[in-house]
């Protein structure tokens, strides 16, 4: 190798490392984005919980449609 050739490998060596940094930064971004499209939501609202006592049977549907009616 000649000095030309080792001149020109060094003029654009930085070229791989920003490259190469800029690869990483774009994974830390990805890696740190939340999953998903919607929210999770904080806590259940009361006709939240009513609904899911009703489809594991927990209350009848008597029971359901009352309390819904109190509800809202």
């Amino acid at each position: 190798m000649n000095e030309i050739d080792t001149a020109m490998g060094m003029e654009y060596g930085w070229i791989i490392g920003l490259v190469v940094l800029v690869v990483i930064v774009v994974l830390i971004f990805v890696a740190m984005r939340p999953k998903g499209n919607t929210p999770v939501p904080k806590y259940n609202s009361p006709l939240d919980i009513l609904k899911k006592r009703y489809a594991k049977g927990e209350i009848s549907k008597e029971e359901y449609e009352e309390k819904r009616r109190q509800i809202t």
